[in-house]
């Protein structure tokens, strides 16, 4: 059932139910009542909590499938980026040195116009 699998994904998780809820913002009382099969989450739930967990969507509603996504790049890359939607800008500015750092090239600070072509994907 559902609300097995939300739990296990939370327990595999090593995660309190508060700690799970506050990852995807929600509530500890509604993340109880899921795991007790009281609530039917959305469907914005089901997919927050399959991607911020790297869960395939097809195995927590239907148990169908491997659970993980591990090998598939793309997978990988659509969940990352749907990551970086919620990480503040000098986050960004970090990651984006570090990657530019193996060319040589890095950002300064105020010139955030660079980082127009990431924020281009991810208002869409």
């Amino acid at each position: 059932m559902l609300n097995t699998r939300i739990k296990a994904v939370r327990k595999d998780s090593k995660l309190t139910q508060d700690a799970f809820a506050e990852r995807l913002s929600l509530t500890r009382n509604y993340i109880s009542l899921i795991e007790k099969g009281d609530r039917i989450p959305s469907n914005r739930t089901i997919s927050n909590i399959c991607r911020e967990f790297g869960i395939r969507e097809k195995r927590l509603r239907y148990n169908e499938g491997d659970m993980k996504i591990e090998d598939c790049h793309e997978e990988r890359y659509t969940i990352n980026i749907a990551k970086l939607q919620r990480t503040d800008n000098e986050t960004i500015i970090r990651w984006v040195n570090a990657i530019a750092e193996n060319t040589g090239y890095q950002i300064k600070r105020p010139d955030y116009s660079r980082l127009s072509f990431i924020y281009s994907f991810m208002d869409t």
